[in-house]
């Protein structure tokens, strides 16, 4: 492997990466869940949110996807405690009836905020999934991504 992994010390012991003399700059990553909730409850759409007896679930996965990215370096052994500049959480449905979730997370640091955005796009999928399980347990929550990044060492971006 032409890569090593930056969270291995040389002996192969986990090891948090030194920060310390990489530039601040300016970084954004932004991250997709998918979440599959199937007729039955996509049935029960209604002005794009489905409202339950434990509240809205899009605007309360919203919630649910902002705190968790904000607490990313307490979830995730090694990775680095950050003070987020801002984090976004936006949920739509697709025309494949699909629940789209996107997490952009920014900040002004020495360090990238991947996680965060994962994190946040991850916690607000398992939230849709929560609030939803009452009307059937046939919900998927299809994949994880990150979509870009920006500000670091190398710039990401996948095709939508």
């Amino acid at each position: 492997m032409s890569q090593e992994f930056t969270h291995l010390d040389s002996a192969g012991n986990p090891s948090m990466v030194d920060v310390g003399a990489k530039s601040v700059t300016q970084r954004m990553a932004r991250a997709r869940a998918i979440v599959i909730l199937g007729d039955e409850i996509m049935d029960e759409l209604e002005h794009e949110e489905i409202h339950t007896k434990k509240g809205p679930v899009f605007q309360t996965a919203i919630l649910a996807g902002i705190m968790a990215s904000k607490k990313t370096g307490e979830l995730i052994p090694l990775c680095h405690p950050l003070g987020l500049d801002n984090c976004q959480v936006a949920i739509h449905v697709n025309d494949k009836r699909e629940v789209v979730i996107d997490c952009t997370a920014r900040i002004t640091a020495r360090t990238g905020v991947e996680m965060e955005a994962l994190t946040g796009a991850t916690v607000a999928a398992l939230t849709v999934y929560d609030m939803c399980k009452a009307f059937s347990h046939d919900i998927v929550i299809r994949e994880v991504k990150l979509m870009e990044k920006s500000g670091g060492k190398r710039d990401f971006k996948r095709g939508e």
